[in-house]
């Protein structure tokens, strides 16, 4: 059994996400265990990509900066082992099916399950075409993460049957990027309804989370919750001087937790 569990043991989680390579690899190492330092239940880490469909402005930009500094998917692979050398806190990737695709399913799934990645996350990835990744990953110990749009009940819960590890709730239509709360969709608490009535698998919302009292209302309904690009943003200010900003931005959400 992989980590990803133990981010929502007996808590509600707090899964924060950054791109490798941004500003450069071997921060991408600090700045993850900044994040756990500061609380965070799990790490997402996006991968160098060029065509970010799901993407706002500000992870778009982060993937460029990574990309200019020439940062490959094998990089990515060797950042997350020097994190394994110091931690044990569960890691997926986000990235898109081109990049995995390119790589070759088992070569890219044989790696992650070598250096220690727990779980995937591939949002232009249809639930109807998953079944060729999710056996090849499966044979690696990989969670194939499920995403859930504001959508029709009956296709959150044929979505919500199969997912394992958790399911990653889209707080609103639309690209990634920080959002205030009249941007949020007004059914996510009906939709988790939903959910539970057809899994136990924990609910993470994410897109546009970046304020500790939009931390503070999820939680109520909530398994936890995923912020991205306001984290993205502190390392841009930054660069590689974000280690205490960034501690201190997490652990005021993770206080609301």
């Amino acid at each position: 059994m992989n980590r990803i569990y133990k981010a929502f043991e007996n808590k509600k989680a707090f899964i924060g996400f950054l791109t490798a390579g941004d500003p450069v690899i071997d921060k991408t190492v600090d700045y993850i265990l900044d994040m756990e330092q500061a609380g965070a239940s799990l790490i997402e880490i996006g991968i160098p990509f060029s065509d970010q469909i799901a993407e706002g402005p500000t992870i778009q930009e982060a993937n460029v900066r990574a990309l200019k500094n020439k940062v490959t998917t094998d990089d990515v692979f060797e950042m997350v082992k020097k994190v394994r050398e110091k931690s044990d806190i569960p890691l997926c990737f986000m990235t898109y099916l081109n990049v995995v695709f390119h790589y070759g399913y088992d070569e890219f799934f044989k790696k992650c399950q070598d250096v220690g990645i727990d779980g995937i996350i591939l949002p232009d990835l249809p639930y109807e075409e998953n079944q060729e990744v999710k056996d090849v990953c499966y044979n690696y110990d990989v969670t194939l993460i499920s995403m859930i749009a504001p959508t029709s009940k009956d296709r959150v819960e044929m979505i919500a049957k199969e997912a394992k590890g958790f399911i990653y709730l889209v707080s609103s239509m639309g690209v990634t990027g920080t959002r205030d709360n009249t941007s949020f969709a007004n059914n996510l608490e009906e939709i988790i309804e939903h959910i539970r009535q057809v899994t136990n698998t924990p609910v993470a919302i994410g897109f546009g989370i970046n304020k500790p009292e939009q931390v503070k209302e999820f939680k109520q309904y909530a398994d936890g919750v995923i912020v991205g690009s306001a984290i993205v943003n502190i390392i841009k200010e930054h660069g590689s001087q974000a280690d205490e900003p960034l501690k201190e931005y997490i652990q005021s959400l993770t206080n609301e937790l």
